[in-house]
């Protein structure tokens, strides 16, 4: 499965990342290049959802 997504403010493609939170894990995010705006992936019971594969 594929998900094209743009920038809601300025409609630029957004492009794969990662942040490293407070205590230390890395977490996927999606950011956008031009505005450096970002969303991050879901929560789930207050943690952020990660894929172990």
């Amino acid at each position: 499965m594929a998900v094209n997504a743009s920038c809601a403010k300025c409609d630029t493609p957004l492009e794969n990342g990662s942040i490293t939170t407070d205590d230390g894990a890395e977490v996927q995010v999606s950011q956008c290049p031009s505005c450096e705006g970002m969303i991050k992936s879901p929560l789930c019971c207050g943690e952020d959802m990660s894929c172990t594969v």
